[in-house]
Protein backbone atom coordinates (compact mmCIF):
# COMPACT_ATOMS: atom_id res chain seq x y z
CA UNK A 1 0.00 0.00 0.00
CA UNK A 2 3.07 2.05 0.87
CA UNK A 3 4.57 1.59 -1.84
CA UNK A 4 1.80 2.82 -4.10
CA UNK A 5 1.91 6.37 -3.05
CA UNK A 6 3.99 8.26 -5.96
CA UNK A 7 3.44 11.68 -5.24
CA UNK A 8 7.19 13.30 -4.58
CA UNK A 9 8.71 10.45 -6.74
CA UNK A 10 10.01 11.84 -10.60
CA UNK A 11 10.46 10.06 -13.62
CA UNK A 12 13.57 11.37 -15.57
CA UNK A 13 12.80 11.44 -19.13
CA UNK A 14 13.40 13.62 -22.08
CA UNK A 15 9.95 14.43 -23.34
CA UNK A 16 7.89 17.56 -24.74
CA UNK A 17 6.77 17.82 -21.28
CA UNK A 18 9.99 16.98 -19.10
CA UNK A 19 11.82 19.72 -21.18
CA UNK A 20 9.24 22.70 -20.12
CA UNK A 21 9.88 25.21 -18.00
CA UNK A 22 9.22 24.63 -14.17
CA UNK A 23 7.33 27.85 -13.86
CA UNK A 24 5.13 26.84 -17.31
CA UNK A 25 4.28 23.04 -15.21
CA UNK A 26 3.36 24.72 -11.98
CA UNK A 27 1.08 27.18 -13.47
CA UNK A 28 -0.40 24.87 -16.58
CA UNK A 29 -1.33 22.90 -13.51
CA UNK A 30 -3.25 25.19 -11.93
CA UNK A 31 -4.91 26.48 -14.60
CA UNK A 32 -5.91 22.92 -15.77
CA UNK A 33 -7.27 22.41 -12.03
CA UNK A 34 -9.33 25.79 -11.85
CA UNK A 35 -10.16 24.16 -15.52
CA UNK A 36 -11.66 20.75 -14.09
CA UNK A 37 -14.29 23.15 -12.20
CA UNK A 38 -15.79 24.80 -15.37
CA UNK A 39 -16.56 21.56 -16.57
CA UNK A 40 -20.60 20.96 -16.15
CA UNK A 41 -21.28 19.11 -19.34
CA UNK A 42 -20.69 15.68 -20.63
CA UNK A 43 -18.90 16.96 -23.85
CA UNK A 44 -16.84 19.33 -21.33
CA UNK A 45 -15.61 16.74 -19.25
CA UNK A 46 -14.82 14.23 -22.62
CA UNK A 47 -12.45 17.43 -23.19
CA UNK A 48 -10.72 17.63 -20.43
CA UNK A 49 -10.04 13.88 -20.49
CA UNK A 50 -8.88 13.38 -23.69
CA UNK A 51 -6.66 16.81 -22.90
CA UNK A 52 -5.26 14.75 -19.80
CA UNK A 53 -4.91 11.63 -21.55
CA UNK A 54 -2.66 13.54 -24.82
CA UNK A 55 -0.41 15.05 -22.04
CA UNK A 56 0.54 11.68 -20.18
CA UNK A 57 1.33 10.08 -23.65
CA UNK A 58 3.69 13.58 -24.44
CA UNK A 59 5.05 12.99 -21.68
CA UNK A 60 6.10 9.31 -22.17
CA UNK A 61 5.65 8.71 -18.36
CA UNK A 62 3.92 4.75 -18.29
CA UNK A 63 0.14 4.98 -17.94
CA UNK A 64 0.71 2.42 -15.22
CA UNK A 65 2.31 4.53 -13.31
CA UNK A 66 -0.19 7.63 -13.44
CA UNK A 67 -3.09 4.72 -12.46
CA UNK A 68 -0.85 4.08 -9.45
CA UNK A 69 -1.37 7.60 -7.84
CA UNK A 70 -4.91 6.61 -8.18
CA UNK A 71 -4.45 3.69 -5.94
CA UNK A 72 -4.07 5.18 -1.98
CA UNK A 73 -7.31 7.28 -2.62
CA UNK A 74 -9.76 4.73 -3.91
CA UNK A 75 -11.51 4.75 -0.35
CA UNK A 76 -12.08 8.93 -1.14
CA UNK A 77 -12.99 8.49 -4.51
CA UNK A 78 -15.27 5.59 -3.63
CA UNK A 79 -16.98 7.33 -0.75
CA UNK A 80 -17.60 10.44 -3.11
CA UNK A 81 -19.69 8.20 -5.40
CA UNK A 82 -21.76 7.24 -2.72
CA UNK A 83 -22.19 10.27 -1.16
CA UNK A 84 -23.84 11.47 -4.33
CA UNK A 85 -25.52 8.23 -5.29
CA UNK A 86 -27.67 8.99 -2.25
CA UNK A 87 -27.73 12.29 -1.68
CA UNK A 88 -29.20 13.88 -4.88
CA UNK A 89 -32.61 14.49 -4.98
CA UNK A 90 -34.08 13.09 -8.40
CA UNK A 91 -35.36 10.33 -10.58
CA UNK A 92 -35.23 7.20 -7.90
CA UNK A 93 -34.23 4.27 -9.82
CA UNK A 94 -33.51 2.10 -6.64
CA UNK A 95 -34.41 2.47 -2.67
CA UNK A 96 -32.53 0.81 0.18
CA UNK A 97 -34.59 1.92 3.17
CA UNK A 98 -33.98 5.95 3.96
CA UNK A 99 -32.13 6.17 1.25
CA UNK A 100 -32.84 6.65 -2.59
CA UNK A 101 -30.22 6.25 -5.66
CA UNK A 102 -31.40 8.56 -7.95
CA UNK A 103 -30.05 9.15 -11.74
CA UNK A 104 -29.33 12.44 -10.97
CA UNK A 105 -27.18 11.15 -8.01
CA UNK A 106 -25.37 8.50 -10.62
CA UNK A 107 -24.48 10.94 -13.02
CA UNK A 108 -23.00 13.57 -10.24
CA UNK A 109 -20.88 10.77 -8.44
CA UNK A 110 -19.61 9.56 -12.25
CA UNK A 111 -18.37 13.06 -12.91
CA UNK A 112 -17.23 13.90 -9.45
CA UNK A 113 -14.99 10.93 -9.89
CA UNK A 114 -13.91 12.58 -12.82
CA UNK A 115 -12.76 15.28 -11.47
CA UNK A 116 -10.83 13.35 -8.55
CA UNK A 117 -9.26 11.34 -11.10
CA UNK A 118 -8.35 14.46 -13.42
CA UNK A 119 -6.97 16.62 -10.11
CA UNK A 120 -4.80 13.78 -8.92
CA UNK A 121 -3.08 12.34 -12.22
CA UNK A 122 -2.33 15.74 -13.53
CA UNK A 123 -0.49 17.00 -9.82
CA UNK A 124 1.19 13.97 -9.59
CA UNK A 125 2.29 14.34 -13.69
CA UNK A 126 4.10 17.76 -12.25
CA UNK A 127 6.04 15.66 -9.97
CA UNK A 128 6.77 12.97 -12.07
CA UNK A 129 8.31 15.34 -14.74
CA UNK A 130 10.25 17.93 -12.67
CA UNK A 131 13.38 17.28 -10.65
CA UNK A 132 12.96 18.53 -7.07
CA UNK A 133 15.80 20.74 -8.01
CA UNK A 134 14.20 22.48 -11.26
CA UNK A 135 10.96 22.65 -9.07
CA UNK A 136 12.37 24.74 -6.17
CA UNK A 137 13.53 27.27 -9.07
CA UNK A 138 10.25 27.21 -10.25
CA UNK A 139 8.66 27.57 -6.96
CA UNK A 140 10.77 30.52 -5.99
CA UNK A 141 11.13 32.37 -9.64
CA UNK A 142 7.19 32.89 -8.84
CA UNK A 143 7.36 33.68 -5.72
CA UNK A 144 10.04 36.46 -6.42
CA UNK A 145 7.47 39.36 -6.84
CA UNK A 146 6.14 38.86 -3.52
CA UNK A 147 9.30 39.33 -1.72
CA UNK A 148 8.94 42.94 -1.24
CA UNK A 149 6.04 42.33 1.02
CA UNK A 150 8.41 40.69 3.08
CA UNK A 151 7.44 37.07 1.94
CA UNK A 152 10.76 35.06 2.26
CA UNK A 153 10.93 33.29 -1.53
CA UNK A 154 13.89 30.96 -1.42
CA UNK A 155 13.23 29.54 1.71
CA UNK A 156 9.33 28.88 1.39
CA UNK A 157 9.98 27.01 -1.83
CA UNK A 158 13.22 25.02 -0.39
CA UNK A 159 11.11 23.98 2.76
CA UNK A 160 7.95 23.17 0.36
CA UNK A 161 10.29 21.12 -2.29
CA UNK A 162 11.98 19.34 0.54
CA UNK A 163 8.52 18.29 2.39
CA UNK A 164 7.49 17.10 -0.61
CA UNK A 165 11.25 15.16 -1.49
CA UNK A 166 10.75 13.51 1.65
CA UNK A 167 7.16 12.11 1.26
CA UNK A 168 8.54 8.90 -1.20
CA UNK A 169 11.96 8.67 1.73
CA UNK A 170 9.52 8.52 4.57
CA UNK A 171 7.16 5.96 2.87
CA UNK A 172 10.30 3.90 2.52
CA UNK A 173 11.03 4.00 5.93
CA UNK A 174 7.70 3.63 7.37
CA UNK A 175 7.66 0.32 4.92
CA UNK A 176 10.97 -0.85 6.05
CA UNK A 177 9.83 -0.48 9.78
CA UNK A 178 6.38 -2.10 8.68
CA UNK A 179 8.42 -5.01 7.79
CA UNK A 180 10.83 -5.42 10.38
CA UNK A 181 8.40 -5.54 13.16
CA UNK A 182 6.03 -7.97 11.14
CA UNK A 183 9.36 -10.24 11.02
CA UNK A 184 8.83 -10.27 15.03
CA UNK A 185 5.31 -11.15 14.96
CA UNK A 186 3.17 -7.75 14.63
CA UNK A 187 0.29 -8.02 13.08
CA UNK A 188 -1.30 -5.06 10.74
CA UNK A 189 -3.71 -6.53 8.64
CA UNK A 190 -5.93 -8.20 10.97
CA UNK A 191 -8.80 -6.71 13.08
CA UNK A 192 -11.68 -3.99 12.90
CA UNK A 193 -10.44 -0.38 11.11
CA UNK A 194 -9.81 0.60 14.86
CA UNK A 195 -7.72 -2.25 15.45
CA UNK A 196 -5.56 -1.79 12.88
CA UNK A 197 -5.27 2.00 13.45
CA UNK A 198 -3.82 1.08 17.18
CA UNK A 199 -1.69 -1.49 15.68
CA UNK A 200 -0.01 1.67 13.72
CA UNK A 201 1.06 3.55 16.61
CA UNK A 202 3.94 1.59 17.43
CA UNK A 203 5.55 2.71 14.18
CA UNK A 204 4.91 6.57 15.03
CA UNK A 205 8.32 6.56 17.56
CA UNK A 206 10.56 5.39 15.38
CA UNK A 207 9.50 7.11 12.29
CA UNK A 208 9.57 10.44 14.08
CA UNK A 209 13.10 9.35 15.40
CA UNK A 210 14.33 8.44 11.84
CA UNK A 211 12.81 11.83 10.04
CA UNK A 212 14.01 13.87 12.62
CA UNK A 213 17.81 11.97 11.96
CA UNK A 214 17.37 12.82 8.55
CA UNK A 215 16.02 16.12 8.88
CA UNK A 216 19.55 16.87 11.64
CA UNK A 217 21.87 15.50 8.93
CA UNK A 218 20.15 17.47 5.96
CA UNK A 219 20.56 20.38 7.69
CA UNK A 220 24.12 19.68 8.92
CA UNK A 221 24.88 19.14 5.14
CA UNK A 222 23.67 22.51 4.05
CA UNK A 223 25.67 24.14 6.68
CA UNK A 224 28.35 21.89 5.48
CA UNK A 225 27.82 23.68 2.13
CA UNK A 226 27.79 26.73 3.31
CA UNK A 227 24.03 27.41 2.96
CA UNK A 228 23.02 30.57 4.26
CA UNK A 229 19.13 31.12 2.00
CA UNK A 230 18.48 32.28 -0.93
CA UNK A 231 20.08 36.19 -0.62
CA UNK A 232 22.60 36.89 -3.10
CA UNK A 233 22.97 33.19 -4.82
CA UNK A 234 23.16 32.14 -8.67
CA UNK A 235 22.80 29.63 -10.41
CA UNK A 236 24.25 27.83 -13.01
CA UNK A 237 21.54 27.44 -15.48
CA UNK A 238 19.16 30.23 -15.28
CA UNK A 239 15.55 29.64 -15.53
CA UNK A 240 14.09 30.77 -19.39
CA UNK A 241 10.71 30.80 -20.84
CA UNK A 242 11.26 28.99 -25.08
CA UNK A 243 9.06 28.81 -27.81
CA UNK A 244 7.84 25.24 -26.01
CA UNK A 245 6.29 27.21 -22.77
CA UNK A 246 4.30 29.67 -25.46
CA UNK A 247 3.03 27.10 -27.36
CA UNK A 248 1.83 24.94 -23.63
CA UNK A 249 0.32 28.29 -22.60
CA UNK A 250 -1.73 28.32 -26.08
CA UNK A 251 -2.85 24.72 -25.46
CA UNK A 252 -3.92 25.18 -21.98
CA UNK A 253 -5.15 28.71 -22.44
CA UNK A 254 -7.45 27.22 -25.54
CA UNK A 255 -8.73 24.51 -23.23
CA UNK A 256 -10.11 27.20 -20.65
CA UNK A 257 -11.67 28.88 -23.18
CA UNK A 258 -12.95 25.94 -24.58
CA UNK A 259 -14.67 24.95 -21.26
CA UNK A 260 -15.57 28.67 -20.57
CA UNK A 261 -17.27 28.66 -23.91
CA UNK A 262 -19.38 25.61 -23.02
CA UNK A 263 -20.29 26.61 -19.32
CA UNK A 264 -21.74 29.73 -20.42
CA UNK A 265 -23.46 28.31 -23.60
CA UNK A 266 -21.50 30.58 -25.92
CA UNK A 267 -20.65 27.82 -28.19
CA UNK A 268 -23.35 24.55 -28.59
CA UNK A 269 -22.18 21.11 -27.06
Amino acid sequence: MLTDITLGQYFPGSSLIHRLDPRTKLLGTLLFITSIFLAEKIVAYIVLVGFALMVIAVSRIPIQLVARSLKPLWIIILLTVLIHLFSTPGKVIYSLGPLALTIEGLRQGVLMTVRLVLLICMSSLLTFTTSPIVLTDGIEQLLNPFRRIGLPAHELAMMMTIALRFIPTLLEETDRIMKAQMARGADFTQGNLLRRAQSMIPLLVPLFISAFRRADELATAMEARCYRGGENRTRMKELQFALLDGMAFAAIFALAALLGALKWNIISS
